[in-house]
């Protein structure tokens, strides 16, 4: 397996640090100190999905001026609290086909979204433990 790509560092309460390489990122199950893990989520399929229809719509020629992104989720009540619903609302802004921008969005959500198709239930998973004396984990 490859080195770590990304290292969580617990800050206090339910407040972590996510690094990787240069950039770091604040997490917050309480959503105070940064977003929490399920807004991030949600956050990366939407940015998945724009980056998909930039892309699409750029190789087919559009001349795209804006584009803005608006997500509703639902989640289960009783823990875990999975998500069981996202809806998207895209604004596209500029000289665009709407036949090519619908394309293009589904595009995204049927062959191009590598977020969106993480969510899958057949994702292989796997862990360890190392169990460090003194207090500090690093």
């Amino acid at each position: 397996m490859s080195a770590p790509h990304v290292n969580l560092t617990w800050k206090d309460d339910f407040e972590f640090s996510a690094s990787r390489g240069q950039f770091v990122t604040a997490i917050d199950g309480n959503e105070r100190a940064g977003p929490s893990p399920v807004s991030m989520l949600i956050e990366s399929v939407a940015a998945c999905a724009a980056i998909d229809v930039v892309h699409v719509l750029r190789k087919g020629r559009q001349e795209l001026e804006g584009l803005q992104i608006s997500v509703w989720s639902d989640r289960v009540e009783s823990s875990p609290r999975r998500l069981t619903g996202l809806r998207f609302e895209f604004r596209v802004a500029g000289p665009v086909a709407e036949k090519k921008a619908r394309r293009a969005i589904d595009l995204s959500f049927e062959k191009l979204c590598s977020v969106y198709h993480s969510l899958r239930p057949d994702i292989d998973l796997s862990w360890d433990l190392v169990m460090q004396t003194g207090g500090q984990a690093t």
